[in-house]
C-alpha cells in the first residue's frame, strides 16, 4: 500500500493513501481529532476506574491513539491492556517520518513511541510500562480473535465507510459487541447515518456527540 506523509492543520503528520484517496487522520489535525475523538469521548469515561481498562483498537495504524491513551492513562494512574489491530503495518522510513513524540511531550515519549511500533507483531503482549501492556495483531477484524465480554473500550478507527465499506459491516459490529463487556463503549470519527443504523441493528445504544474541529459530529454507542 503507497502512503505519503502530510502534515496537518495542527502541525502533527498523518498518512495519506493516493488509492483510496484517504487519510489516517483529520487534515484538520490529527492530535486534535484523536484526543476529541478517542481519549475525551472514550477513555476518559473510565478514568475514575480502579480496575484494569481493556482497550481494542481496530486501526492500529501510526500508534497516534495508543501514545495519547498511554499519556492518559499515565497522568491518572490508570492501567491499560491495549489491543491494537492493523494488517498494514508503517515502515520504518514512515515512522521515522511522524512527529507525534514531539508535540505529545512527555517524558520519555519518543522512547514510548519507538516501543510501540518496535513490538512484535502477533506473538506475546509488550510491557511498555508496569502499568501498560501492548498486544499488536497483525490482521484485519474479521481474522482477529477476540475473546467475549473481553473490553471495555473500542477505538473504531478504521479507514472510512465510504471507501471501505466492508470494514463497517453489522457481521463485524456484533462480533465487537459480543467482545465488549456490558456497559462497554465504542467510539468512532465517523457520523453516517449507515453506520450509526448498522450499530443500532448489531445492539448497541447509538448517540451523536459533537465532532472535532471541520467535522459536525462523531458517534459513540454503548453496550
Amino acid at each position: 500500500m503507497q502512503r505519503e506523509i502530510i502534515k496537518t492543520e495542527d502541525g502533527s503528520s498523518t498518512l495519506y493513501v493516493p488509492e483510496l484517496n484517504e487519510h489516517y487522520h483529520s487534515i484538520h489535525g490529527a492530535i486534535q481529532e484523536s484526543r476529541h475523538v478517542f481519549i475525551d469521548a472514550g477513555f476518559k469515561l473510565f478514568s475514575h476506574s480502579t480496575d484494569t481498562i481493556n482497550v481494542l483498537e481496530v486501526g492500529l495504524g501510526t500508534c497516534l491513539n495508543a501514545l495519547l491513551t498511554y499519556e492518559e492513562a499515565t497522568r491518572n494512574y490508570r492501567k491499560v491492556n491495549y489491543v491494537g489491530i492493523e494488517p498494514y503495518p508503517l515502515s520504518p522510513v514512515e515512522l521515522k517520518q511522524l512527529n507525534y513524540a514531539e508535540l505529545i511531550d512527555f517524558e520519555d515519549s519518543a522512547k514510548v513511541f519507538m516501543q510501540m511500533h518496535t513490538a512484535a507483531w502477533d506473538i506475546v503482549p509488550r510491557f511498555i510500562s508496569d502499568s501498560f501492556i501492548l498486544h499488536k495483531l497483525k490482521k484485519g477484524l474479521a481474522e482477529a480473535e477476540l475473546k467475549p465480554e473481553s473490553f471495555h473500550l473500542v477505538y473504531f478507527d478504521a479507514f472510512g465507510p465510504d471507501v471501505q465499506p466492508e470494514l463497517w459491516e453489522k457481521k463485524l459490529f456484533v462480533k465487537i459487541f459480543e467482545a465488549l463487556a456490558p456497559g462497554g463503549v465504542l467510539v468512532t470519527y465517523s457520523a453516517k447515518g449507515s453506520v450509526k443504523r448498522t450499530l443500532k441493528e448489531a445492539g448497541f445504544e447509538v448517540e451523536n456527540l459533537p465532532g472535532p474541529p471541520g467535522k459536525r459530529e462523531m458517534t459513540r454507542a454503548k453496550k
